[in-house]
């Protein structure tokens, strides 16, 4: 008796079995996908520092919250600050030897860079220009430390051009040394522009601006201990 009809037509039918079984299982996730994409966004408020977030109603637009004038001013100023930061580091290649030097100027380099995209971004999207205004429109403003005195505005602990000229033409232990002094110079006056920002009624508010204080803070007190321990241990 040939059993080959039967075997055959058992095979289609679990063949078709599984196609089918496999079409419905396919299709499910589909399904949950379609579910998944209609459902509206939840759109959560951070927080201030300390505080919880909320949840609001998907219909609501996303909005900056307001930023004080001084809030831009600090933003302005702090990018003037951390470009010369960057410049002094780029005279490191063709002026030391140092390793421990040349380490410790690629992070703050690199710190700063990164910093400067964020505050040029901040301003940008609250539609405000990277640049500071001039100085006679910044007498209202003064800050503690701040040389008036020429035409380029300098913000608290920057170098003046009588500085960086000495900076630029030293070599060896002798840029090694301006170097650090300067920048230990430089990183406490970000400390006094931060300080400045935090005593002005109504500034400091953003959560963003908060968190960039902070860590700006921070970061240039814990560069400043280590320059400080290089200096007294070298020079």
């Amino acid at each position: 008796m040939d059993y080959r009809p039967n075997l055959m037509h058992s095979l289609y039918l679990h063949s078709s079995v599984a196609v089918m079984a496999a079409a419905f299982f396919f299709t499910i996730p589909v399904c949950g996908q379609q579910s998944i994409a209609t459902e509206l966004p939840v759109v959560v408020q951070p927080g201030a520092p300390g505080q919880p977030t909320k949840a609001l109603p998907a219909s609501m637009r996303a909005k900056l919250p307001p930023s004080s004038k001084k809030d831009v001013e600090f933003m302005q100023g702090m990018i003037m600050h951390h470009a010369q930061a960057v410049e002094m580091v780029e005279l490191m290649p063709a002026r030391t030897e140092n390793k421990e030097l040349r380490l410790l100027g690629a992070r703050i380099g690199h710190s700063q860079a990164e910093e400067l995209r964020f505050m040029e971004r901040w301003l940008e999207l609250r539609g405000e220009t990277a640049t500071m205004a001039m100085a006679g429109d910044m007498q209202h403003h003064h800050m503690p430390g701040m040389d008036m005195s020429s035409h380029k505005m300098l913000m608290p602990g920057m170098l003046t051009l009588k500085q960086m000229e000495a900076l630029k033409n030293a070599k060896g232990k002798e840029f090694d040394r301006l170097f650090l002094s300067g920048m230990i110079q430089h990183h406490s006056g970000a400390l006094v522009m931060v300080k400045d920002l935090f005593d002005t009624a109504g500034a400091g508010q953003d959560a963003e601006l908060f968190n960039f204080t902070t860590d700006v803070d921070s970061g240039q007190r814990a560069e400043i201990r280590i320059m400080k321990s290089m200096l007294d241990e070298k020079y």
